[in-house]
């Protein structure tokens, strides 16, 4: 796979008070693409972070009506994975900019 590829799989990590908990269990969520599979979604995580994968688990998220005044609308559906990585491996996202 290019890397334009991996990059249209994992769109972003998903950090949240609940994401930050589960990283002392060697796991971590990714906004993935809609139509990612979970071994499409394995072998990005492994070559974009240079990790290793040993389980991945997805959900979709359905998107949210919203309301203003007269007009509704809808935020887009999305797709959420839970990656384990083995013992030892991690992934930092934290940026050092000065």
């Amino acid at each position: 796979m290019s890397q334009n590829t991996l990059l249209q799989i994992i769109k972003a990590p998903h950090i949240t008070e609940k994401s930050s908990n589960l990283e002392s269990f060697q796991q971590y969520q990714f906004k993935v693409a809609l139509k990612a599979s979970k071994l499409a979604i394995a072998q990005a995580v492994e070559r974009i972070f240079k990790v290793k994968v040993t389980s991945v688990r997805t959900c979709r998220m359905q998107g949210k009506t919203h309301r203003f005044r007269r007009f509704s609308g809808r935020t887009s559906d999305w797709k959420k994975a839970y990656v384990t990585l083995a013992e030892g491996n991690s992934i930092s996202f934290s940026s050092t900019k000065a």
